[in-house]
């Protein structure tokens, strides 16, 4: 049969090795699956196509190190797990009956005790009957801690083939976010860093068990081993079985380009990840063993686990190559052969010591003899050190994220046509939220700088006129009460005022201790009880107590959890963004999809929007997939439409790495113009993807939970809000200041050659200043006529406390008009600003 495309060359940089107790496992797996009744008379499988897959060789490659009964216990439940998904397939699937899939599935958590005395019913197939059997076998020697961790990876693996059936009854290609979100849930990695706890003898402590590190490592290994999978299963889900869950299909569709290219954008989302893995590994898990106070047999457990992963990512290419389950043939398009013919030049070491003679090893294509050289390495056991351990592709990818110029003249942020199928409502108590913010903002003192903290007055009245948070708030809360619309307003404005606060004060000094502590203390002025809060030292603190004492009051104990939670993941979301500045570094881009949500504020602003909802709905509904997957696409949305809008603020006048604009740039290698239409292709996909849940998805997760009347009323009501939420965010990025041109020129502006005044002691160790602003001398010009929209509302109130800015009156400088006017790049022309959309750009703007 023909290959649909060329393997690419796999970036692969830990060598494979095999258990010696393979044979052991080849003949254990066999007789426990006949016992099972997996084999003769299933209907899935007979002898030759396990024989044929050899799943003891995938758990001897991912696996060196085990003894030979762990082993044993590893590969049955590979074979388990790989029988479940053709006995899916073929009993569900293929008939697309998705309700007795759906039944199927509910039972099998029963089988999954987290006491083994409690039992389990009688099964009443296969798949059943060797889940209750491996679960006996494994659990009583792991904690309760880890029962309960790989029982939901499980679960996950299990209940998401619901959503790949879904998807082929309604013919739907996922879009590349979701994709990378459900494939973790589907594909089974996780749970096999799960096992991988088991077969090294090492849990990961449950103190870091749910740490950003931790949680990167499993999710970065568990999307490398996934796309390494779509790249060879290819031919097999999308030619042979109809699939439309495959990650070289999601790109193919997505970027409407030719199979070969997808596939080579997957190995490089592949690399990516592997890179990823090895950037947290390397440097996030120090800092974290020394948070938690881990001891050394601990640390070394962790360690044993990481290692354990590089084992599966090695093993796991190394028996794709091999497994008859997958295209492996010949590596040029057109032609084909058999398992063995994919063999490379290298062996593959046996643990231990002695290597293999069949060995697959390299990149993935298959390898021609080299010239023999007096500087090569021969002889038995060293073949490992000639493999070809990287590609020029990885470290060319890899060269890139670090290299980014900063303070880049971008012109004007590109704006494309940016689809909202809803319809904006602003809230009638505007003008008095406006009113009330800066009474509010100048009790709290976050307009002023904070005493003996340098850099901290981030903020002046005029930036907070020209950010106009009330306005989003009135969008996202069209029907709320005058005090509800303050809170909301309270909170935008904390956020920002923080968003900006912290690259300002610890960004600048690379100050992470700092930052550090500037985040526990946070955590003070949110008390779950709400009780007494220490005395406030700064204008950050003092905001979040009041708004916190003004929101949690009333709330119950889960909701109340739920909103620390939620400002607590983005504060330290704000450290994430610190690191990378400091090793000036770009996100992968899973990372920065995932992370940005965080740093956003996401969850904390949809958070409110659940208050009026939660009590009627039940909170396992906020838990399932149907929902995350909403709140996810909206989340996307609104975050990638911030980085178009803030395009220019970041990257020129910030020297910022974290946008989703560059981040596209930098991994496709494009132009500016090409990663603003990729941008928007994606937003535009999660868009649709939020109408697919709210339209197809919820309807049927209400039936499946039996929700009666009002809490489907209440959830519809929540669809609502989400939209409400998408469509204030975007009217506010339309309408502000904040992002323009003038207005960035006006807070930015610094005399070319200006110094930057010492850093104050104590500023942190290996302190120094970034690059200063090369930006025109001077200030920038203020257009004739230029009025903040809701300035004039605020002028009261700034007359009332006697300090009315005497430079509003001022003159603008002249526009130089001996000089041409700078082009302005544009995607189309009906995309870029224009006065009905902007209603303060009809002048003529300042040219440098």
């Amino acid at each position: 049969m023909t290959q649909p495309f060329r393997l690419p060359d796999f970036y692969m940089p830990y060598p494979a090795r095999l258990n010696p107790h393979v044979q052991e496992a080849r003949e254990h797996s066999t007789q426990w699956a006949r016992e099972m009744e997996m084999l003769e008379g299933s209907g899935i499988w007979e002898q030759e196509d396990l024989d044929a897959h050899d799943y003891a060789l995938l758990c001897a490659y991912t696996h060196p190190d085990c003894s030979g009964t762990e082993l044993s216990l590893v590969t049955d439940w590979y074979v388990w797990v790989f029988f479940f998904d053709d006995h899916f397939l073929e009993t569900f699937k293929r008939s697309q009956d998705r309700a007795a899939g759906k039944a199927y599935l509910d039972r099998l958590p029963a089988f999954m005790p987290m006491d083994p005395a409690d039992g389990t019913p009688e099964p009443t197939n296969p798949v059943e009957a060797g889940l209750a059997d491996l679960w006996a076998r494994t659990v009583p020697s792991m904690s309760s801690d880890w029962r309960a961790r790989f029982r939901e990876s499980t679960e996950n693996l299990l209940n998401e083939s619901l959503w790949e059936l879904s998807n082929i009854n309604i013919d739907r290609v996922p879009n590349p976010v979701e994709y990378i979100e459900m494939r973790r849930k589907v594909g089974g990695a996780p749970w096999s860093a799960g096992l991988v706890e088991h077969a090294v003898r090492a849990e990961v402590p449950a103190v870091i068990a749910g740490s950003r590190p931790m949680r990167v490592l499993r999710d970065a290994f568990a999307d490398a081993v996934h796309l390494r999978n779509d790249l060879f299963s290819y031919q097999r889900e999308i030619e042979e079985e109809g699939e439309l869950s495959n990650g070289v299909l999601v790109l193919e569709t997505f970027l409407d380009c030719t199979t070969q290219e997808a596939a080579d954008s997957v190995n490089e989302l592949l690399t990516s990840r592997l890179q990823q893995f090895e950037d947290t590994a390397l440097t996030e898990l120090g800092p974290l063993f020394a948070e938690h106070g881990l001891d050394p047999a601990a640390c070394a457990g962790v360690l044993a686990y990481v290692k354990g992963l590089q084992d599966w990512q090695s093993g796991g290419h190394e028996w794709h190559m091999r497994s008859s389950r997958y295209m492996n043939g010949a590596h040029e398009a057109g032609g084909a052969h058999g398992a063995d013919g994919a063999r490379g030049a290298h062996g593959v070491h046996e643990a231990g010591g002695a290597h293999g003679t069949n060995g697959a090893g390299g990149t993935g294509r298959r390898s021609e003899r080299a010239p023999w050289s007096p500087f090569a390495l021969t002889g038995l056991g060293v073949s490992a050190a000639s493999l070809p351990l990287t590609t020029g592709r990885a470290e060319a990818a890899r060269a890139r994220r670090f290299s980014h110029v900063p303070f880049q003249r971008t012109g004007p942020s590109l704006l494309p046509d940016i689809s909202m199928p809803f319809t904006l409502r602003l809230n009638a108590h505007l003008p008095t939220a406006r009113r009330h913010l800066v009474d509010w903002a100048h009790r709290m003192g976050i307009l002023e700088p904070q005493p003996g903290v340098p850099g901290s007055q981030v903020w002046d009245e005029r930036r907070l006129l020209a950010a106009d948070l009330p306005l989003c708030a009135a969008g996202i809360h069209p029907d709320g009460s005058p005090d509800e619309l303050d809170v909301a307003s309270g909170w935008l404005a904390w956020g920002t005022y923080a968003d900006d606060y912290y690259p300002a004060v610890f960004g600048r000094t690379h100050d992470l201790a700092g930052a550090r502590a500037c985040n526990a203390r946070l955590g003070a002025f949110m008390p779950l009880d709400a009780g007494p809060t220490p005395v406030p030292a700064n204008a950050l603190e003092r905001s979040l107590a009041d708004l916190w004492g003004r929101t949690a009051g009333p709330m119950e104990d889960a909701a109340r959890r739920d909103l620390r939670q939620a400002i607590e993941d983005m504060t330290a979301s704000w450290l994430w963004e610190l690191a990378n500045q400091t090793k000036h570094r770009i996100p992968d881009p899973v990372d920065y999809i995932e992370m940005r949500r965080h740093t956003f504020g996401s969850d904390l602003t949809m958070s409110l929007c659940r208050l009026a909802h939660g009590r009627r709905v039940p909170p396992e509904i906020y838990r399932s997939g149907p929902v995350q997957s909403l709140e996810s696409a909206a989340a996307n949305y609104a975050t990638l439409l911030n980085d178009v809008f803030s395009y220019q603020k970041e990257i020129e006048f910030e020297g910022e790495v974290h946008n989703g604009v560059l981040v596209v740039q930098n991994f496709f290698d494009c132009d500016y113009p090409t990663g603003v239409a990729i941008v928007n292709d994606l937003m535009t996909s999660r868009m649709r993807q939020f109408q697919h849940v709210a339209e197809h998805e919820l309807p049927v997760l209400y039936d499946d939970f039996g929700l009666g009347p009002e809490a489907r009323k209440a959830m519809d009501g929540y669809v609502e809000e989400l939209s409400h939420w998408m469509t204030g965010i975007l009217n506010w990025h339309r309408e502000v200041p904040r992002y323009r041109e003038e207005e960035l020129l006006r807070v930015h502006r610094r005399p070319v050659g200006a110094r930057r005044r010492p850093v104050a002691a104590g500023a942190g160790a290996g302190a120094r200043a970034v690059a200063p602003w090369h930006g025109p001398p001077g200030s920038a010009p203020r257009p004739r006529g230029f009025r903040c929209p809701w300035e004039q509302v605020c002028q009261r109130v700034r007359k009332d406390r006697k300090h009315v800015r005497k430079d509003l009156g001022r003159r603008p400088r002249p526009v130089r008009r001996d000089r041409a006017r700078r082009p302005v790049p544009a995607l189309r022309p009906d995309a870029l600003p224009s006065p009905r959309r902007f209603p303060n750009d009809g002048f003529r703007p300042w040219v440098p």
